[in-house]
């Protein structure tokens, strides 16, 4: 599918202006996995699709996409496309099943790096990924500007731990074993699918992305160490290539999570991505101080505070925005994706808090200036 028409005009562009280091109104705020299984309108579609069936049909990525942005009229900043990490693994050729109360399942994961040899050794990503691109270029007309549109890919070390795992892990012992065993073969294979994760990357911006993240979903299951020598490099090379690649005319803010590397913060915060997600193990004081301004931050409430009632929610959220702020260099979001027992009013009262609480930290700082202002001349 092409679409050659123009996209709509966009209507809300704060998370973009936050993005970039921008002043804003107030903090931005979308939320991880925000189009999935917590939405009833979601299991609704999961009865009658097949999960890759979904993130494979255009109209039905595109339908999804738009379902809590539908649900939640007004209090998301952004839309997140409907796929999965884990299309990088099938574009190269292997196969991935989404097996119910399991999750993803790889059932012939690579064992030996003489595996490698099944892996399709040069991918083009139009031909494999094509259906990822239409679905985006669908949803940015559906949207008709009513929020930018996220792109994103799971980061090179993450995507090879489920892929040498055949799906999820506690220890990730057989990914860890590859990168201590065959450390030469692990590099090669990072690098491959760090080629991959680019031209991805690059197509979704050209399909209609207006910003990108890069989930290092297992960046935490490394040392400080090991993750200088198989994540940080390679998350380097994504953001400095795909801006190489897009120019400057066409570049898009970048995102990069990496779960539980909080070793890292001050190395993520300078390899040339615009924001850094956290998850909850950061605090806003110290996360600041560490970064120095150099990136907005995103987070970075824990998930499992949607389970704990309006009390927590309010008060979590409301010591969240004014560590972090309202105006400048922040958006909220959750420390890691949504869970899919949240109750949908706990997700609305959580994104209702967020509005409420940023304007009310940005009108405080309004005030504080304008009476040092006044001090000043007086």
């Amino acid at each position: 599918m092409t679409e050659s028409k123009p996209f709509p005009p966009l209507k809300n562009d704060l998370l973009l202006r936050a993005a970039r280091g921008e002043k804003t109104e107030r903090a931005p705020v979308w939320v991880m996995r925000q189009a999935g299984r917590y939405l009833p309108e979601f299991r609704a579609e999961r009865v009658e699709h097949d999960f890759f069936k979904i993130c494979r049909t255009p109209e039905l990525a595109t339908k999804v996409t738009l379902q809590p942005i539908d649900r939640y009229d007004g209090l998301l900043d952004a839309s997140i496309i409907f796929s999965d990490i884990l299309v990088i693994p099938q574009a190269m050729g292997m196969t991935v099943e989404m097996v119910p109360g399991k999750g993803p399942h790889f059932p012939e994961p690579l064992v030996l790096p003489a595996d490698m040899a099944k892996l399709t050794k040069s991918v083009d990503v139009h031909k494999e990924l094509q259906y990822v691109f239409d679905a985006i270029t669908m949803t940015r007309h559906a949207l008709n500007g009513r929020v930018p549109l996220i792109g994103f890919v799971g980061a090179p070390w993450t995507l090879m731990a489920y892929m040498i795992e055949g799906g999820g892990s506690k220890t990730l012992s057989k990914a860890k074993e590859w990168v201590f065993k065959y450390p030469k073969e692990s590099h090669e294979l990072l690098g491959r699918i760090t080629d991959v994760c680019v031209d991805f990357l690059v197509g979704q911006v050209q399909a209609g992305a207006q910003m990108l993240q890069v989930f290092e979903s297992w960046g935490g299951e490394l040392s400080p160490h090991d993750f200088e020598l198989f994540s940080l490099p390679y998350l380097a090379q994504i953001v400095t290539r795909v801006k190489a690649k897009l120019g400057k005319d066409k570049a898009v803010p970048m995102t990069v999570f990496a779960k539980g590397s909080w070793y890292a913060l001050d190395k993520l915060s300078v390899i040339g991505y615009e924001v850094v997600s956290l998850d909850w193990t950061h605090t806003p004081e110290s996360a600041k101080a560490i970064t120095k301004g150099h990136v907005t931050l995103q987070g970075n409430m824990d998930p499992n505070v949607l389970l704990g009632g309006d009390e927590a929610i309010v008060a979590t959220v409301e010591r969240m925005i004014r560590g972090f702020g309202s105006t400048e260099r922040y958006i909220a979001n959750l420390g890691h994706g949504i869970l899919p027992s949240v109750p949908v009013d706990a997700m609305g009262l959580f994104l209702k808090t967020v509005h409420r609480v940023g304007l009310e930290v940005a009108a405080e700082a309004k005030a504080a200036e304008a009476a040092s202002d006044t001090k000043v001349l007086g």
